[in-house]
């Protein structure tokens, strides 16, 4: 079984963020996972960095750039710190990290990617929201109110939308999941249909997509 956020390809929220013009200059792909979003955006010609807190999927992510044939930059790090990066970048992509982050820890990553990126830079987070079902086990539910707080004095919030991330998971295997863990999970049929899925029966999750801009 895969892990939830490795759908083998680029998230299509990304997709349409490049397409639309939101991506410029040399970009960094936080929490950038098994490197599928690095590997597209290093195909549409964006030199690139990706950095993950696990050594594995940074070996890993390289090995798939490579396949690909592609060259991006795949580094282990902390992205509440950043240390070494600082005026790098112009463009941050945080592909679903943020709502991984303790609160506290949410404010030192705000202001490491702030350190790490030039003036004018731009900021895509998209991240888990409080519109998603709570029945379902996953990170923490995000507010927009949230968002505000803690990116708005670094970055100047462009617009917060609210958009869909795809999974590799089923609703079958989230509760084959929450067994396995002994959480006992019921969820009642009118979550259930509430619950959203692509073509593939794959869940897609509610989120906010934030773009802001560097203050």
């Amino acid at each position: 079984m895969r892990l939830p956020w490795d759908i083998g390809r680029p998230q299509p929220v990304l997709v349409r963020t490049v397409d639309a013009g939101g991506v410029h200059g040399d970009v960094l792909d936080i929490g950038c996972g098994l490197g599928d979003n690095s590997i597209f955006l290093a195909a549409r010609g964006f030199t690139v960095t990706g950095v993950d807190v696990s050594p594995t999927a940074a070996v890993m992510a390289g090995e798939r750039a490579a396949e690909a044939g592609v060259t991006v930059e795949f580094l282990e790090g902390d992205a509440t710190r950043l240390d070494g990066f600082e005026g790098r970048f112009d463009t941050i992509v945080d592909r679903a990290l943020y709502h991984c982050l303790t609160p506290e820890q949410r404010f030192d990553y705000v202001a490491a990617i702030h350190r790490a990126t030039r003036p004018g830079a731009r900021l895509h987070i998209f991240c888990v929201s409080d519109q998603a079902p709570a029945t379902l086990p996953g990170p923490y539910r995000i507010s927009q109110d949230n968002l505000r707080e803690t990116v708005g004095p670094k970055w100047t919030i462009e617009s917060i939308e609210a958009d869909r991330y795809d999974s590799s998971n089923t609703v079958d295997d989230v509760l084959a999941q929450a067994r396995q863990m002994g959480m006992g999970i019921t969820i009642p049929p009118e979550v259930l249909k509430a619950i959203d899925t692509n073509d593939e029966g794959h869940i897609q999750t509610s989120i906010w997509r934030l773009t802001a801009t560097r203050a």
